[in-house]
Order: structure tokens, then sequence, then C-alpha cells
């Protein structure tokens, strides 16, 4: 159904050995080997977390990677500094599976390397505003001119309509204008949450996003600009919140722990920690009654609906914290698995290295740093190509360099000029 992912015929010195890959990779037994988005080349100039989280979903299913910066380094290396100059914690997750390619795309030579390599891929990932992109050279009919069928994914943090659309903001805009810090905490001040969720689920809505725009092109040939924004998803995640604004069914404030929609459903004290409990559905609540002693609480017409136990959910917490209150972290858990009400502990981030929960589910792949093991979350997502797929762990600054220059067409010292950090033509 349709033409191969690759498209583009005229590519010049570029091999294709990653279509031939594609073509002969089969497993023991004959059958294909997962191929996932083998074969697809993505150029990764996004910087910090949503553009490169966008671009290492692409790389966990398969896809080249390749991560563009300057010869001295972005500056995105270095964030949640762990010990290693040039890995920070941030750059370490955000770049497995990936390649590095340092070039100046200020530069004329390392500009037009660049257009080279664009002509050669399928899809370019940029975090820029409208107006910073086209400053860059790097909106959608600049990269056109390389290569009439490329996709281009850009995120910015306003969108690209309205006055506002050409100012810089990060995860904590998308939090504040959304109303969703108003809503976090306990209501004496607005509370950013302490992960950059506005980020990541960018991330996400943009790496699904590429893969339509992917699909699209192989049934009809054409490229696109594909638009992401922080705002946009931060809007998206408080909607329900604004539906309920609009319709003058209530105006939301900050209650904590609790939930708004159902109850009890807090994070509650124990002798030893804190637990959080969820209970959700009428035949759960009932359990929950019987459960707590009170059966006649499922008969109380305040709390004959989730809306209604989630409106007098200050009542239902209050019985449940004496009930923890009273008891071990562990032997809350126990009871209530055993009355199937779900609950869980809250843990530190210490704690949570050592959860069962978190390390036997699979979810992390681990690097060597320093003579550490350390996880790196890049199983969140299956597929069989994904499994099938060796980690790679993030690349040193210009790792990969010299190769791809070279499957460019690039002699030995146009590559060493190409990649000089200090931008002054290297010595023969």
């Amino acid at each position: 159904m349709g033409s191969p992912l690759r498209r583009n015929p005229g590519r010049g010195n570029v091999p294709k050995e990653n279509e031939a890959k594609a073509q002969a990779a089969v497993t023991g037994n004959g059958e294909r080997a997962p191929a996932g988005l083998d074969g697809a080349r993505i150029l990764d100039l996004g910087r910090y977390i949503a553009a490169p989280y966008c671009a290492a979903m692409l790389a966990d299913q398969g896809a080249e990677v390749i991560r563009i910066e300057p010869p001295a380094g972005a500056p995105d290396r270095e964030v949640m500094p762990i010990g290693v100059p040039g890995r920070g914690a941030l750059y370490v997750q955000m770049n497995r599976n990936k390649k590095s390619l340092v070039l100046d795309l200020e530069s004329t030579a390392g500009r037009a390397a660049f257009e080279r390599l664009v002509a050669s891929s399928d899809a370019v990932i940029v975090n820029l505003p409208p107006a910073a992109l086209k400053r860059a050279r790097l909106d959608y009919d600049s990269l056109r001119a390389c290569r009439p069928d490329i996709i281009l994914t850009t995120i910015s943090a306003f969108g690209p309509e309205g006055d506002s659309r050409d100012r810089i903001g990060f995860d904590g805009t998308g939090q504040a204008l959304s109303g969703a810090m108003h809503l976090t905490g306990t209501g004496e001040r607005p509370l950013r949450a302490a992960v950059s969720y506005v980020d990541y689920a960018t991330g996400i809505s943009a790496a699904f996003a590429t893969l339509a725009a992917l699909y699209e092109r192989r049934v009809t040939g054409r490229g696109q600009h594909v638009q992401a924004s922080l705002l946009g998803t931060a809007l998206a995640m408080t909607n329900p919140m604004l539906i309920e604004e609009a319709m003058g069914a209530r105006s939301r404030v900050a209650i904590g722990n609790l939930s708004p929609i159902a109850g009890p459903s807090d994070l509650f004290r124990t002798r030893d920690g804190w637990v959080m409990v969820q209970v959700i559905g009428d035949g759960m609540f009932r359990r929950w009654a019987e459960f707590i002693g009170r059966p006649g609480l499922a008969e109380d017409p305040r709390f004959s609906s989730d809306i209604g136990r989630g409106e007098h959910g200050e009542e239902l917490s209050a019985i449940m914290a004496g009930w923890c209150a009273t008891r071990s972290s562990e032997d809350c858990l126990d009871e209530l698995a055993a009355a199937r009400i779900p609950a869980c502990k809250a843990l530190t981030p210490a704690d949570a290295l050592a959860a069962p929960e978190n390390m036997a589910g699979g979810f992390f792949c681990e690097e060597e740093i320093l003579g550490r093991r350390v996880p790196i979350a890049t199983r969140t997502v299956r597929t069989v190509a994904a499994q099938a797929r060796a980690h790679r762990p993030a690349p040193d600054l210009g790792a990969d360099s010299h190769d791809l220059l070279a499957c460019l067409g690039y002699g030995p010292e146009e590559i060493a000029n190409l990649t000089n950090k200090t931008g002054q033509p290297a010595k023969t």
C-alpha cells in the first residue's frame, strides 16, 4: 500500500544501506525481522525536552535519528549534571539510540552540509517559534527546497497562531496559562508540578503526529509541516475543567491531593510513610464502605455517585486517614489489596529506584556511567521492533560526524574543517 518510507530517488552519493538492511534482515527461522521505522532518517535539532523526546521515541522504534548541534556542543548537554562533562541526566535520557553530528549551521560550509543531509532525510524536528524558524532558515519552505517531500515537525511554546506565536516559553508556561497551576497545591499560591509533564506530553504528541505524516506520505508522496505546542498540550489536559467553567457548572479550586471526581481518593499518612488510595466507581465504593466498617456510607445521598463523592471528598478522606494512621504502610497495602482497593506507596526518588513495581516492570534499559548502573526509561511504549532493538547510549558530542559526512561525499580534510570546534580551518 503505497511506496517505501523514503521516496526521494535523487540522493546523490548517499548509500541506501538502511533500505538494504531492512530488506535483508530476517530472523533465524527465515521470517522478516521486526523493522519498525528502520529506513527512516530523522534530523533532530531540538533542545531540552519536547523536541528531543519526540525524536527519541522515533529512535526507540528503529529510526536513524541524528542529533545536530554546534561543534562546541549545545547547552542542554549539561542539564541535571551527574559528574560527566557533556552528559547531564536529561541529555542521557533524551538522546538514547541517536547519532551525534556536529555542524555550524551559521557557516556557509556547515549550511551546505546540512542541506545535503536534509535531501537524504525523511523528517526534521525543531523547537522554535515561527519567526525564529524562518531566521534560522529551518522553515518548511527552506527545507522543502532541499527535499520536496520533507516532513518538518516543529514545537513552539504558543502555537502558530495569535499575537503570542513568536514568544519563547517553557513547560511552566503551559502549566501556568492552562489553569493547571491554579489547581495544584492547597490554594495558598499556584504551584508548578515537579515534573515537566507538558514538555513530555508534547513530545509524545509530536512523535505521533510525525508518524501520521510519514504514513500519509507513503500514500500521497507529499511532505508537510507538522506543528505542536506546549500551550496546546497543556490546554488539552485542563480542557474538562475549562468546559465546566465555560458552562457555568463549577469553578475548580486547588484541593491538595483530593480527587475532584471520586472519593476517597487522596494521599494518607501511615505510621511510617504515605500511601495513595483511590476509590472510583459505585461497586468499589460499596466494597470500601464495607471494608472500613461503615456500610451505611453507600446509602448516603451525598455519596451516591463519583461526582458526589468527589465534591464531599474531605469527609471520606478523614475516615480513610483515621484508618491509615494506626497502621504501617505495608499493613495498609496488604489489607487494601485483599479488599481489591487500589493503593500504593508515595515514594522518594531513592525509594522509586528500589520499588519492585518500577524495577520489575521492564521499563528501563541500564547503562553504566562512572561505574554505576543507571536506569534509562526507554521501554515505556512497546512494539515488537522496539523490543528487538539493542539499546544505544546517548552519544558523545560528534561521535558519528565522520561516518555521516563521509556518506554525504565529504573527504577527510573537509570533514575536519566542518567539525572543527574552533571554527578555524583544520591543520593538515
